[in-house]
């Protein structure tokens, strides 16, 4: 097996993994913010403790980046945060009312539209890939997947 191939199956069962994740966390933090009544303090209560284990994964691979790293970073680098509070606190207040699968389902046909619109411009130094007439197929059927996935409400 090529040694690039290789690391590819490796990168992409740990998306894999993570891509199970999002169901359950959904599950979970809607749970939470259904027993506690507010979807923002379970998104608070996530990030707390996002916050603890980001810093021990952190200080576990070598501690935090020298100040100079920081310099010249551009600001929209940083909107990250924005989005995945928002994705949180979305998810959070929708899966009770439509469902974890329903919700994940048009999570991810954002995700599949966003990705290639961000790929094919290379935007933000991501790896550039047009759309292709076969991507977009790709997109449709993914998409028409979700629809017949979903629940009705």
């Amino acid at each position: 097996m090529q040694q690039g191939h290789a690391s590819f199956l490796g990168i992409a069962t740990l998306m894999f993994v993570a891509g199970i994740g999002i169901p359950l966390m959904a599950t979970l933090n809607a749970g939470l913010g259904r027993q506690i009544a507010s979807p923002a303090a379970a998104t608070f209560i996530l990030y707390a403790v996002g916050l603890v284990l980001s810093l021990g994964v952190m200080l576990a691979a070598g501690g935090f980046p020298a100040a100079e790293k920081f310099q010249g970073i551009k600001p929209q680098f940083y909107m990250g945060a924005i989005f995945v509070v928002f994705y949180i606190v979305a998810i959070t207040w929708a899966a009770p009312k439509i469902g974890v699968g329903n919700a994940v389902f048009f999570v991810l046909l954002g995700q599949l539209v966003a990705a290639a619109g961000i790929d094919h411009f290379g935007l933000w130094g991501a790896v550039q890939s047009a759309i292709t007439p076969k991507r977009i197929l790709g997109i449709a059927v993914m998409a028409f997947g979700v629809y017949l996935a979903r629940k009705p409400a």
